[in-house]
């Protein structure tokens, strides 16, 4: 039947999980970035973490299994710390950098991810790939524009958000190998990323409005389809393959940036973006042949 391919494993079947990540992905940006024109970085990302837990609590209740038991929940809090601070360093970039920019700078979570593969994952890695590596990581440095009068001192926080996250996709991987139900790792994120931002966001609060509230419910199905997205993309083929898929979000940050902010990339941005991505691609092509 049609919908059996979507189940199946196979580079065909992660590469479209892959790109149904960076789509929505994309779509979070973009009501981040409304959201933050009058609510802080630190309150979005506590609701989007409240609506996300929510949302799946609901199928973890009417499951017949006990989805709440599991016995890795030192990786769940670590998971969640990690994700607590990337999450909210992302809430906070997407709204002082223009999309297209924030996303080529996100893109080197790929390049992170090639190293941190080898060594934790124990996948291969030839000598080709990690002089493609060091290439990519030319571009990443290229988005600090070392030549400007002032270094752009902004594009460390993305850059941050994109190693933590690179982190937690190993985490991810280690975790389905372990055969952690899906529901459950959806669940114990939402909820030890919730307790942690809850500890700070009274020092931020500002009652949103109803539209915010239903742009922040959104945000919050955003975000737990994301991770729905990442987890079969990771059951269906190896993480190093899917990495040059982190790129069809350019495409996307760059269209939404100018249907909705009227924001055009320079030339810095699209070629640090190159040179990045022909780098992880020819890391990734390599480590898989």
């Amino acid at each position: 039947m049609f919908f059996d391919w979507f189940s199946q494993k196979g580079l065909k079947q992660g590469i479209f999980w892959a790109i149904m990540i960076y789509l929505v992905g994309a779509l979070n940006d973009v009501i981040a970035r409304f959201l933050g024109a009058r609510l802080h970085a630190v309150e979005i990302a506590f609701f989007r973490f409240l609506f996300s837990v929510v949302i799946v609590l609901m199928p973890m209740l009417k499951s017949k299994t006990n989805l709440f038991k599991s016995d890795m929940h030192s990786w769940h809090i670590l998971r969640g710390i990690l994700g607590a601070v990337a999450l909210g360093l992302c809430c906070y970039s997407v709204n002082v950098m223009p999309l297209a920019e924030n996303t080529t700078v996100l893109f080197s979570e790929a390049l992170f991810m090639l190293p941190l593969a080898t060594i934790f994952l124990k996948e291969k890695v030839s000598k080709t790939a990690i002089c493609a590596t060091i290439f990519g990581f030319s571009g990443l440095i290229l988005m600090f524009r070392p030549r400007a009068e002032n270094i752009n001192i902004l594009a460390f926080i993305p850059t941050c958000a994109a190693f933590l996250f690179a982190v937690m996709n190993i985490m991810i991987k280690k975790m389905i190998d372990h055969k952690e139900n899906t529901l459950t790792m959806l669940f114990y994120f939402g909820l030890y990323t919730t307790l942690i931002s809850a500890m700070v966001v009274p020092m931020y609060w500002i009652t949103p409005t109803l539209k915010e509230l239903v742009l922040i419910f959104l945000l919050g199905i955003g975000a737990n389809l994301i991770q729905l997205f990442i987890f079969l993309a990771y059951r269906a083929t190896t993480a190093s393959a899917i990495s040059p898929v982190r790129y069809t979000e350019l495409p996307f940050a760059i269209l939404f940036g100018f249907v909705f902010f009227n924001q055009i990339p320079d030339l810095i941005t699209l070629l640090g973006a190159t040179l990045i991505i022909s780098g992880t691609v020819i890391a990734s092509w390599k480590s898989n042949t």
